[in-house]
């Protein structure tokens, strides 16, 4: 039994003075630690294994102080609703109401994209959602092919998720199994070059799983100077995650 009155089990989510806390048990952690979700805008308290949970609890609750600087720190949550203007690869994008399957298109004579999807609440968010994750895949997988190019590389595995603290992974060929990048689709609300930089980036790892000097190397035959890309992730990267945040 816990100092809470219970035994803690993996997704557990305690509150602390008006403060949610997710419990989470990750076998690769070495020790227990606070990471905090910008999409759920909670913080996730992550244990080595079930039976560190408490600790891990117990952690967040000395921490709590630490716990509401970075929750303040956080912009306020953008509603996703018919009539919203989004900048999507750089561009602006109108979403719509619409029947049928969600569907980006591309800029029209007023140089506007437009998002249609059905639905009201939650459920048009979702479904505005995933018209934007098909046209990221699209657009990063256009940008993986020309790096993989010039990189006189194989074209991996290509995916789109909603990754919590990576824009971009990179997973190297394994026996059978082909190399493959996961890329963000949060990208899309970036500037175009600051999204064609994690693509690049991630396609540099296809040749140096590392970040030496190689490898920066390589990132800048494709693009040039990173520096202001990464700089703006920096700045800007917790905007992306208030999208769709509730």
């Amino acid at each position: 039994m816990s100092v809470f009155g219970r035994a803690l089990a993996d997704g557990d989510r305690l509150e602390m003075a008006g403060l949610v806390i997710r419990l989470k048990v990750n076998r690769r952690a070495r020790r227990v630690n606070l990471r905090l979700d910008r999409t759920r805008r909670e913080i996730v308290a992550t244990a080595p294994s079930p039976r560190r949970l408490a600790e891990a609890a117990a952690f967040a609750k000395d921490r709590l102080a630490w716990i509401q600087e970075r929750l303040a720190e956080l912009p306020d949550p953008q509603p996703i609703a018919p009539g919203l203007t989004l900048t999507v690869f750089g561009q602006p994008c109108r979403l719509e109401q619409g029947a049928g399957r969600p569907r980006w298109t591309p800029p029209g004579a007023d140089g506007v994209a437009r998002i249609s999807a059905p639905g009201e609440g939650r459920a048009y968010a979702l479904a505005a959602i995933r018209a934007l994750k098909a046209h990221a895949l699209e657009v990063l997988t256009e940008r993986t092919q020309r790096h993989c190019d010039v990189l006189d590389v194989p074209l991996p595995a290509i995916a789109v998720a909603d990754a919590k603290s990576r824009w971009g992974s990179c997973r190297a060929a394994y026996g059978k199994k082909p190399a493959s990048i996961r890329y963000s689709w949060r990208l899309a609300l970036a500037p175009w070059a600051v999204a064609d930089y994690v693509a690049a980036h991630e396609c540099a790892h296809l040749l140096e799983l590392n970040h030496s000097q190689r490898f920066w190397a390589h990132v800048r035959r494709l693009i040039g100077d990173e520096r202001p890309h990464r700089a703006w992730l920096r700045s800007h990267g917790v905007r992306l995650h208030a999208f769709g945040a509730e």
